[in-house]
């Protein structure tokens, strides 16, 4: 794992150099951002090794959540996606909540220390309905209130995982 940041300019270069049979990324910390965000993205789409992806601290807004959430879509051997310290807020919550529903994958997502409110507890809420794979999740230090709870927390009782 880097130790120091290597910014979006860098982060291509890197993800371009990526060989297909890793199966851990650790990046945590190296401020790649949302664009950097994407670029992993688009490794993930094909990758069919990859099971951990540690992205924590790494100035990820709603766009790069998009971007993986995107590739989770497609992506059937991610097992941990690692997404704590960034800048999500309920629109790339709601968007990875809708990559949950088709992914049967993914087992552990932590979303520690974001942004995310109600309406991205509630979609991901709606995806915990469906999604019978995620067996973690982590989302300590956001911003739900007692109504995301509840969703969150009725979900549960219909999930099988």
């Amino acid at each position: 794992s880097l130790t120091s940041a290597i910014g979006e300019v860098h982060a291509h270069t890197l993800v371009r150099s990526l060989p297909s049979s890793v199966v851990e990324v650790l990046l945590p910390g190296v401020e790649i951002g949302d664009e950097g965000a994407m670029l992993v993205g688009t490794f993930l789409s094909s990758s069919k090794a990859l099971t951990t992806l540690d992205l924590n601290g790494n100035k990820i807004g709603d766009s790069g959540a998009l971007g993986l959430a995107n590739a989770l879509k497609v992506n059937g051997s991610l097992k941990k996606l690692w997404l704590d310290d960034n800048q999500i807020t309920d629109a790339g919550a709601v968007g990875l909540a809708k990559a949950l529903e088709v992914n049967a994958s993914l087992t552990t997502l932590q979303l520690r220390r974001n942004q995310i409110g109600d309406s991205g507890a509630l979609g991901l809420a709606n995806a915990l309905k469906v999604n019978g794979s995620l067996k973690k999740l982590w989302l300590d230090d956001n911003q739900i209130t007692d109504a995301g709870a509840v969703g969150l927390a009725k979900a549960l009782e219909v999930n099988a995982s």
